[in-house]
Formats: C-alpha cells, structure tokens, sequence
C-alpha cells in the first residue's frame, strides 16, 4: 500500500513509521525545511529556539516515546530534568519536583488541607496512564475498536467510573475554593489540558497534573529533535521525507482521496492518506471535495487557542544562578489566565552547546491568546497590530522577571510571534494550536475524516496536545490504517473470485 503523509509532525511522523516497519510504502510531504510543526525547533543568529512545545514527557518505561522507540528499535536523546517546573503564584512559589516524596512534601506546605485531593488525583492518574500503555482507541469507531477497548481495561479501571462526568474542580472539593490553590491547579491544565478546572474532565486532567511526576526530559538539539529521529529513522529504512513541498490540494475522486499536490507542482498519487493538520486545514486542502461532515465540524466548532511567544538570545551570565529550566508565572489571580497573566517560560540546556553561542541561551516564553484580537487588528491597520505585539512583549517580559530577575539586561535578542505567525510558518489555519480542551471524553475527536482513505492524525485527535499525546493519537492511527488495509486486502483477495464465481466463469488458479 502506498501512504502519503501531510505534515512531518510528531504525530504524523509516528504514524508514518509504524506504517512504514509494517512493510507500507510512505511518502511524507512537509512545507516547512524541517520537521516538527509546532514542536518544532527554528534557527537564528546562532541560537536554535523551540517553536512551541518545550516540555518532553513520555519517555519513562510504558510512556508512548519509549513504546515507540521499543517497536523501531531507535534512541532519543533526552536527558531527565528535577525540576519539572517552578510555579510562581503572586504570594508563594512552588517547585514541581518529579520525586513523588519531594512533591507531597512541596505540595502540603505550598497548599495545606488538600491531600485528599492529590490522593484522588495520583489514583485516577494512574489508571489513566494505565489504559494509555495499552492500545486504548478512543472514541471508538467501529466495533473493532469497542473490542480493543474492552480488552484494554481491567477490573481496577472500574474504580474510576464514578468520576467519568465529573471535573477536577469536582475532584477538588472544598479545597478548590482556595483562590491560590485554584489558580494553581488552573495554570497546569491550561498548559496540559487546554482548559481549566472547572471544565477539564476529572480522568484526563488527574493525568495531566501527573506529567511531572512522569519524567520531564532536555533533548539535546531542542525539541525539534524528536522529530528528526524519527525522519532520519524512516529514511534510513526506505520512507520518503520530502520537504518545502506543501500540499495545496487533495483530489477526491469515487468518494477517496487519490492524490496530493504541492505547491512544487508535485502529484503523488496513494492508497491512504493521512493529514497531520488541523480539521480547517483539512478542510481547505478538500476544497469541494470535503465530506458534509467536515464542512459542518469546522463550521460548528469554536476556535482553539492560539499562542503569544517570545524566543530569547540571552547572555547567561547575567541571569540569577541556579534558576530551573522551566517557569510558570501567574501574575494576578483576580484575572482570567492566558493574554500575559500566565506565562510558561523555558531555557535551553545549559549543557547542550549547540542551542546557543558560547556563554548565552535561548528561551521560549509563550501565553495562551485568543487568535481572532490579532487577525481583526491586522486587518484593521498594522500599526494596531505592531502596538498590540509590543504590549504583549512588554507583558511576558514583566512576568518572567518576577520569576528571574534582571532577565531584560540578559537579553541579546528578542523576537516576538503572535497567531499570524504560526499560520504562517506552520500553516496552521489562524495560527491555532495545542488541539482540543479536553472537557469530557464524549466529546473527544477521533481520527476519522468522512472520507474511508483518509485519517487526521495530530493534537487535534485524542488524546491532543504534547508530544507524548501526538505520538499516542498516532499510534492508535496506525492500527486503524493496518485494520482497513488489511478489509481492502481481504476484499480485492477474495470478492473478485467470488463474482467469477457466481457468473459461471472459471476460478482462476490459486497463483493468480
């Protein structure tokens, strides 16, 4: 079977190599000159600065990177961070230690009175991360899938059904009404979840509140990294990565998807597809081939969020001594979080070299930020737009102060990317990104499109965001591709002996 792949993304790439060991031919077509998307890594003036995700977890025994560095036999170079994080709150800091015994004793002086919380939390955690190391296809879409699922669960998993409409602030109690604690709680998920406490689901947030007692990783070259691992990985063994050729159209022809083409003028024709895209940047490269389904979703849909970010050449000996790689900062717990008032910020490895000059590093700072403000700004007068960019530069800077003080006389560089700058360097349609607010597992996107042969594949399928949730959404794609190429085998194998069968015209010999 010939696969053709749109997007080099974790998620596509994923799925791309599992096709491929399963003995597919795959053709990958990326726009960009590297790999990765929004978890990505970019170059410039000497500094080499992530784009947007810069948290690597999965990589623990059973997490979905080292599942899948198990079945291609390959290595990451990652490296175990502890910290996982610091968090700023206005009135307290607290560290996120991946030690299980350095958190509860952090966790019990920075919010005291919720242990019964956290107890929940771990519990439902791991039944989360349980499921999650089987083949685990949610939402089911066959009844295929709804066998795989119930072989994936076991007699404990059940302990978790009370909470399957509940929220973590359900979980919470009335621990959650503490403005601090809630806060808290609400900066990780946002981060992790896409949403808040008060909506994200009990199971899939007691998850994600999780990831730092999970493993939080450096990888060496910056994120970027994972996803060259996996292109050099599906050339050595005979894939296709081909970059600055970015799909402008797909042609649908019989009710399946028969062909890409690029804006290189290149056709490559296929037997499956699948596009590592958004469900509207799905929907533009459909055109009028797009199934009702679709054209409905995107219409239905709200926005998901999109980001503000600041990449950082910074002299490294003017930054405090001893600061952890990673910073949350919460400025004002009166005001919503996103737009500036949560800042997530990351340094690069002191120790790799290759990220920045000789005695500097870079960082990413980044703020969840409603896309429509930035396009009807730009469209309003680009002068709006430039104040609004420097108002939100000046904002991240004020924020990773507190956190690092004396962080502007460290910077060398500064270059700031809004909503427009992701759709255009990731081509993601109004630069939305990190997938779906994971509120309830109802509501959960599966891979399916509405057309047979073709199948989204990224944060936009569950379980979303993080490359450890692509690289799951992936793997759980892959099965579904080898599932209906081995029906469309078993159709073209069996059904034509059948008609000749039936017409009264000779069985063809066994060779044919």
């Amino acid at each position: 079977m010939d696969v053709v792949v749109i997007g080099a993304g974790v998620g596509g790439l994923t799925t791309a190599a599992l096709l491929l060991k399963a003995g597919h031919q795959v053709t990958v077509l990326e726009a960009q000159v590297y790999p990765g998307g929004c978890a990505g890594t970019f170059y410039h003036q000497g500094y080499r600065f992530d784009a947007g995700a810069t948290l690597a977890g999965g990589f623990a025994p059973a997490g979905p990177h080292a599942r899948l560095a198990e079945a291609l036999g390959l290595e990451w170079p990652v490296r175990p961070v502890d910290p996982a994080w610091v968090t700023h709150l206005p009135d307290r800091v607290v560290t996120q230690w991946a030690d299980p015994a350095a958190w509860r004793a952090e966790r019990q002086a920075a919010f005291p009175g919720t242990e019964a919380f956290w107890r929940r939390q771990e519990h439902l955690a791991g039944l989360a991360w349980d499921i999650a190391s089987r083949h685990f296809p949610w939402p089911p879409a066959s009844l295929s899938d709804g066998l795989d699922l119930a072989r994936a669960l076991r007699p404990a998993t059940l302990t978790a059904a009370p909470h399957l409409f509940h929220t973590v602030t359900d979980l919470a109690g009335p621990a959650g009404r503490d403005p601090h604690f809630r806060a808290f709680l609400d900066a990780q998920l946002l981060i992790a979840a896409q949403t808040t406490a008060a909506h994200a689901h009990a199971l899939y947030g007691s998850a994600a509140l999780d990831l730092p007692r999970r493993g939080v990783n450096h990888v060496r070259g910056g994120m970027g990294a994972l996803a060259g691992v996996l292109v050099e990985w599906l050339r050595a063994h005979g894939g296709q990565v081909l970059f600055r050729q970015a799909v402008t159209a797909l042609e649908v022809a019989g009710g399946r998807v028969r062909a890409a083409l690029t804006n290189k003028g290149l056709r490559v024709a296929g037997d499956a597809f699948l596009a590592n895209l958004t469900p509207w940047g799905l929907r533009q490269v459909l055109g009028e081939g797009a199934p009702p389904s679709l054209r409905r979703e995107v219409v239905r849909r709200p926005a998901t969020w999109g980001a503000f970010t600041l990449y950082l050449g910074l002299e490294a000996a003017a930054l405090p001594p001893a600061a952890a790689d990673h910073q949350q900062v919460i400025v004002d717990l009166a005001q919503p979080l996103g737009e500036g008032n949560s800042v997530f910020m990351s340094l690069s490895d002191p120790d790799d070299l290759g990220c920045a000059p000789a005695g500097h590093r870079a960082a990413t700072l980044s703020t969840h930020t409603a896309v429509a403000p930035w396009w009807e700004a730009l469209r309003a007068d680009p002068a709006r737009y430039a104040d609004r960019r420097a108002a939100y530069t000046e904002r991240l800077l004020a924020a990773a102060e507190r956190a690092l003080p004396g962080l502007r006389g460290a910077v060398r560089l500064c270059l700031p990317g809004t909503p427009v700058t992701f759709e255009t360097f990731t081509r993601r349609p109004h630069g939305m990104v990190g997938g779906f607010p994971q509120t309830s597992l109802l509501a959960a996107r599966g891979p399916a499109t509405g057309l047979p042969n073709l199948w989204l594949v990224g944060d936009s399928v569950f379980p979303g965001q993080s490359t450890a949730g692509v690289t799951l959404g992936g793997m759980r794609v892959a099965a579904a591709v080898l599932k209906w190429a081995a029906r469309q085998f078993d159709r073209t194998a069996f059904w034509p002996a059948q008609r000749l069968r039936s017409s009264g015209a000779p069985t063809p010999p066994a060779t044919e």
